[in-house]
């Protein structure tokens, strides 16, 4: 392997390596950090946030970004919890809840999609929308324990055999995100869609439908996520999903999924979420300042932006001199034919 195949390789990997090392000191530091169930306690921690960095991963994958989703997370936790304390139906305080999600997202959709306007402006007030619709429709208020039904509290502590459900559904998304990336044309129009959208566009990609169902998905996640944060907690805040835009956009970068689109992969994204979360759970075992883990938050993001243009920045300066050294030795191996 020659040095430029060498640099692509590490900048393509070095999130699985940085992983390991961190796991690694965090085990020397504290030697019961390494144990089952502080894995299984650091994967339940994951969960919800993977749900949503998944989706989000398409997104941006396809040129495109969702800022709302902590607070689309948490109108949809209202509106479920709402509709639980009203009616005393888990089933249909699901349903309201996604429906709300993928209302959401159709609406960011449609007007990202359709009337063409920027993605990062348009998240951003709807961040502000949906985060004030969770306050106004709980009137500021947690939605205790007590009004929530036994079956829903129940899925907090719901186990699919030893496993917790919620790792149970992030495993489910985290396969059908792969199979859907590397499997399936509207895996490959994702990628397109944020490589060349125009060239996209030329080889028959719906772009404007493709966008409209990831921002669709984006949201029915978020929502998804924002009523297993409530099970967990066991009640439902108008808060809930506060701050969860930063660190999903953290985890899918840290994944080596391209600000720009048009780059990532899904085990990227599962090692960016890992290594974020094993960060958090190294620090509460060192009995860090939660303050500090809030600045951590911003710190590794700003990070993985730098990381992001700089690791964009060599694969395409090594792909570039690969490309000038085939050239260059196309005439002499030509050459060596014609003389042997």
């Amino acid at each position: 392997m020659n040095t430029e195949r060498l640099k692509i390789f590490a900048a393509k990997n070095g999130i699985f390596l940085a992983l390991i090392v961190l796991i690694a000191v965090f085990s020397i530091l504290r030697p019961n950090f390494f144990s089952f169930a502080n894995g299984q306690s650091i994967l339940l921690q994951a969960a919800e946030l993977g749900l949503i960095a998944i989706p989000a991963a398409f997104l941006i994958m396809s040129g495109t970004i969702d800022l709302s989703v902590g607070s689309v997370a948490s109108v949809a936790a209202i509106t479920g919890g709402l509709t639980m304390s009203g009616t005393g139906s888990t089933l249909l305080g699901f349903a309201v809840a996604l429906g709300t999600g993928v209302a959401a997202g159709a609406l960011n959709g449609f007007l990202v999609a359709y009337l063409r306007l920027n993605s990062f402006v348009v998240t951003l007030g709807a961040l502000s929308v949906w985060g004030g619709l969770a306050l106004l429709l709980s009137d500021g208020r947690t939605i205790p324990r007590a009004e929530l039904p036994e079956a829903f509290r129940a899925i907090g502590t719901l186990k699919l055999g030893p496993v917790p459900i919620q790792i149970v559904a992030l495993l489910v998304v985290i396969a059908l995100g792969w199979y859907v990336l590397n499997h399936t044309t509207f895996g490959k129009s994702v990628k397109a869609i944020g490589g060349n959208e125009r060239a996209a566009r030329l080889m028959g990609v719906n772009v404007q439908r493709s966008r409209f169902l990831l921002f669709v998905a984006t949201g029915g996640f978020a929502a998804l996520a924002g009523l297993f944060l409530s099970a967990k907690v066991q009640s439902a805040n108008p808060n809930i999903g506060s701050g969860l835009e930063l660190e999903v956009l953290t985890v899918v970068l840290l994944g080596g999924v391209a600000f720009e689109g048009g780059v990532g992969r899904i085990s990227g994204v599962v090692a960016g979420l890992l290594f974020f979360r094993v960060l958090r759970a190294g620090l509460v075992f060192m009995q860090a300042s939660p303050f500090l883990q809030t600045i951590l938050v911003g710190a590794t993001l700003i990070v993985a932006v730098a990381l992001d243009s700089s690791i964009q920045r060599m694969i395409r300066t090594s792909w570039a001199r690969l490309g000038r050294r085939a050239v260059a030795e196309e005439p002499a191996e030509r050459q060596t034919a014609a003389t042997g």
